[in-house]
């Protein structure tokens, strides 16, 4: 079909792309109305969107396009479901800690929309109710990962009498391989364990998010001393 929508559009899955995908399939191909079905808060203009728009609608890529939409929403069909059963679940865990008396701080970052696969219902809310703990609140810690930690874990950290037990369980605290009273190796040992990747994944976020403060510090401060430096420093 040769359509580069997404080169205008970030996310085709979107309000503007899913409703120019839903036209196309019903029988539009106006370069010029589809774009006019962009969501105002769209960066780009219609025009630009009418130009990637431009391609070769045959009948038979359109035939395509409609098995593939039609399979997206079956799946989305069948998340949506998953998502119920998930907050029905949570609902059945006892509170504790009362909401009216702590509720639960604003996020620092509010966002408009759920992100990946985030579920549609609050569920922020209902893993704070059943823990007492606010784990969003840590730098790197998504809903995701809280949910997915929480669920291998578990609400019992009595389980693990000392920290260094739940970090050689998770499988991230060094294995030492002494030979001689010389250490020979310090890898990790190779645990399966979807709460280890989960701490993993949090790690380097955070790691993304510390080097792009650093990188902002050091451009932010050459640029008084020498800016042509730190112009060549955000260049390359």
């Amino acid at each position: 079909m040769n359509v580069q929508l997404h080169k205008v559009v970030s996310d085709i899955t979107g309000i503007t792309g899913m409703a120019i995908i839903r036209a196309i399939t019903a029988g539009e191909t106006d370069p010029q109305i589809l774009a006019a079905k962009k969501h105002y808060r769209a960066k780009r203009s219609e025009a630009e969107i009418a130009a990637a728009l431009n391609g070769d609608y045959r009948s038979e890529h359109i035939f395509v396009l409609q098995q593939e939409l039609h399979l997206y929403d079956v799946y989305q069909t069948q998340i949506a479901a998953c998502d119920r059963q998930i907050q029905e679940c949570l609902a059945q865990f006892s509170n504790k800690v009362n909401l009216n008396e702590s509720p639960l701080p604003q996020p620092k970052h509010p966002r408009h929309k759920p992100q990946g696969n985030q579920p549609a219902f609050d569920l922020r809310t209902h893993l704070y109710r059943i823990s007492g703990v606010d784990f969003r609140a840590i730098d790197g810690l998504g809903i995701l990962t809280v949910q997915t930690i929480i669920s291998e874990v578990g609400l019992d950290p009595t389980r693990f009498p000392t920290v260094k037990h739940f970090t050689s369980w998770l499988g991230l605290c060094p294995c030492n391989r002494i030979t001689g009273g010389k250490i020979k190796s310090s890898k990790t040992r190779l645990v399966v364990n979807p709460a280890t990747n989960a701490f993993r994944m949090a790690t380097n976020s955070r790691q993304e998010q510390f080097c792009r403060v650093v990188l902002f510090t050091v451009v932010y401060g050459l640029a008084w001393v020498h800016p042509k430096r730190s112009l060549l420093l955000l260049i390359s």
